[in-house]
């Protein structure tokens, strides 16, 4: 299946019925007086979450909407059919947004949430409605209420606990496929990968997802290489993993190169906790090593992990130290209990 994590849709709800003007036509009932029906309600259109989805794909197929109409009123005090709604079934973590893409109607981040996002119309009231002492006969009913037409775009954040982050080629898939069941495309060449992937990743009993995004590099929030649209996907995790290749000879600069495009990106995506290790530590000899690590604890001002995810080394100990953070960001936005009354 392909991804797709942005799609421009344009939706519309029911029109509302007309109300109805008529009047009793029963034998040998002179003055029936009106029985005009209402019209109906017309349909709404909403959005919900669901499960077992994880791309946008469906809308790139489908971009218009539109819910059905409410049926006018009818005689003999009928009132219209209301208007069938439709829903949009959207992969947890979408943000809906307005047309002008900054304006958020709606952030769909637990199973089952729903949000209506065009109302239908009412139905118009007929000309029984309109019945009064001094008006016994109206002639008299409302049209419907217009529907409600707008452009939304749907932007899919994807829920992770872990995102990956560094240069291209500095081994994130290679981790991923190593510690998970996920099989992301992994070659020898610059920006491999060029969707996000998840994988689950479990160490002592426990565990969590893993998202990889496409490679940075410098001026990517400018729109160099792939960009940073996809940075998206990593803002809702609740750690995130710094790769840094241990073969480059810059990996002081590799590693400020990252950083400076989070913080361009902005959105409070650099402040989050990170986990710096030095990757590929499998093809530096003891020296070389040594020497990588200061440059790269330099940089960054802390004491860095070391890992090779193609041997194994070390990848053990990342893993627990992503979920020392994990339980950590569980533990901060765990909601307080409230104080029970005391009992004996």
């Amino acid at each position: 299946m392909k991804f797709l994590d942005l799609a421009k849709v344009y939706i519309r709800s029911g029109g509302g019925g007309n109300g109805c003007i008529s009047f009793r036509r029963e034998k040998y009932i002179e003055f029936g007086g009106p029985d005009g029906g209402d019209g109906g309600t017309g349909g709404s259109v909403w959005a919900e979450a669901v499960e077992g989805l994880n791309t946008l794909i469906d809308f790139r197929y489908q971009q218009h909407f539109f819910a059905k109409s409410g049926q006018q009123g009818r005689g003999q005090q009928r009132t219209g059919k209301d208007g069938d709604d439709i829903v949009l079934r959207v992969p947890v973590g979408t943000e809906i947004l307005d047309e002008d893409q900054e304006t958020v109607i709606a952030d769909m981040t637990e199973v089952g949430q729903r949000v209506q996002l065009a109302r239908g119309g009412n139905g118009g009231w007929g000309n029984l409605h309109f019945k009064s002492s001094t008006n016994q006969a109206p002639r008299r009913a409302n049209p419907g209420q217009e529907g409600v037409e707008r452009t939304i775009w749907l932007r899919l954040k994807l829920i992770a606990d872990v995102g990956l982050l560094g240069l291209p080629n500095a081994g994130k898939s290679t981790f991923l496929a190593a510690t998970s069941n996920a099989r992301p495309k992994i070659a020898d060449y610059p920006f491999t990968t060029l969707h996000p992937n998840l994988g689950v990743v479990g160490v002592d009993n426990v565990e969590f997802v893993v998202a990889d995004i496409p490679g940075l590099i410098a001026g990517a929030h400018e729109g160099r290489g792939i960009g940073d649209r996809f940075l998206g996907h990593v803002e809702r995790c609740a750690v995130l993993l710094h790769l840094v290749d241990g073969t480059s000879d810059t990996v002081g600069e590799d590693y400020r190169t990252i950083i400076g495009e989070l913080e361009a990106y902005g959105g409070h995506l650099a402040d989050k906790p990170r986990v710096t290790v030095l990757n590929k530590i499998d093809a530096l000899d003891p020296d070389r090593l040594a020497e990588a690590q200061a440059a790269l604890e330099a940089a960054c001002g802390a004491p860095v992990m070391t890992m090779s995810g193609v041997a194994g080394q070390g990848v053990t100990e990342v893993l627990r130290a992503l979920r020392t953070q994990i339980d950590a960001d569980r533990l901060r936005h765990r909601p307080a209990r409230e104080a029970e009354p005391w009992q004996p």
